[in-house]
């Protein structure tokens, strides 16, 4: 444990000498990542999607605000559904004027959990953010995952039914054909719903859970986020006929716990052993606090070495004979 505490320690120390770098540096990863799980799912415009165009996309976006991120990937987005069916590119677009609207009424400045909860997902993890956002974020910042959880199964369904569009554009069949598959992976994604009703429970319930007054309150919290998400897929799985969920639900619960427990020890990690509860008052109140140490790493005692001869150390000098050796006049030392 003191090895992780002190490796922890420096990590914090190096993170904040470099903090500006490092959030460029993360900008510019999640950007890259983002677009190029776009390239490789719906990149249906070629033109823009090869991997220097994300490159120099994701470097633009490490010089933006977060919410630079989100309105490129939009773009870039609105582009590739263009070039896929004009019915697809105008519904996709409603979705994120809608998705919008509600991402900068409730959550602004949350833009990164919304890029990363997509990519969570493509990453099997998505479990994460709804707890990562209960733990790290206020209550209404799981707006941004459950917009983030919107966009991915709307364009997952995009690609799952590219087919059923190109051959309609191709065969110069009805618009309202077109429309009415695009909007379908809104109106009839059962499995989306689900999803969104039980990120937003696990958010709520461990942002609570953790800022409870008890003991181990985000690992209570985390491990109560966990179950909820597990039991309720699982049983909104069984209600709905999804199959083939299961191993999958198992093992990204598995790795979120663990991620979970990770951001803990970096962001909470208490020593409760040491808790101590100290009782003061004023003039109008009377206060009972209750103070738990967080687990640090004692520093190091610094010792001093002299080097040379250390035998006049702590002696007293003697002016006269200090001034005589200099040639000086002995009242300038006083």
């Amino acid at each position: 444990m003191t090895t992780l505490l002190e490796m922890k320690d420096k990590m914090i120390k190096f993170c904040s000498g470099y903090e500006l770098y490092i959030r460029m540096a993360f900008k510019f990863l999640v950007a890259l990542v983002l677009l190029l799980m776009i390239n490789a799912h719906i990149g249906y415009m070629e033109r823009i999607s090869s991997f220097p165009i994300a490159m120099l996309l994701a470097l633009v976006c490490c010089l933006l605000p977060q919410n630079g991120t989100l309105c490129i990937a939009a773009a870039v987005i609105l582009l590739d559904m263009y070039a896929l069916s004009l019915e697809a590119a105008l519904i996709t677009f409603i979705v994120f004027a809608v998705v919008y609207l509600i991402y900068f009424r409730f959550a602004p400045s949350d833009g990164i959990a919304a890029a990363l909860t997509p990519i969570c997902f493509r990453l099997h993890i998505p479990f994460i953010m709804p707890i990562g956002s209960g733990l790290l974020r206020p209550a209404y910042s799981v707006v941004s995952v459950i917009c983030g959880t919107v966009l991915y199964y709307f364009l997952d369904g995009i690609e799952q039914n590219a087919s059923t569009l190109n051959s309609a554009a191709e065969e110069g069949g009805a618009a309202t054909s077109k429309f009415s598959v695009s909007i379908g992976q809104l109106t009839s994604n059962k499995e989306m719903y689900l999803t969104a009703a039980v990120f937003l429970l696990t958010a709520l319930v461990v942002y609570l859970i953790r800022r409870m007054a008890i003991e181990n309150a985000w690992t209570i919290a985390i491990i109560a986020g966990i179950l909820i998400q597990f039991f309720g897929l699982i049983a909104g799985y069984l209600v709905f006929s999804i199959s083939g969920k299961t191993i999958e639900l198992l093992l990204g619960s598995l790795v979120s716990l663990l991620i979970g427990f990770v951001i803990e020890f970096f962001a909470m990690n208490l020593d409760y052993a040491r808790t101590e509860r100290v009782q003061f008052e004023d003039d109008d109140y009377y206060y009972y606090v209750k103070a738990v140490p967080k687990k640090m790493v004692a520093s190091s005692e610094k010792t001093v070495k002299h080097f040379g001869n250390t035998a006049s150390m702590g002696k007293r000098i003697d002016r006269k004979s200090l001034a005589e050796e200099m040639d000086i006049d002995e009242n300038l030392f006083q």
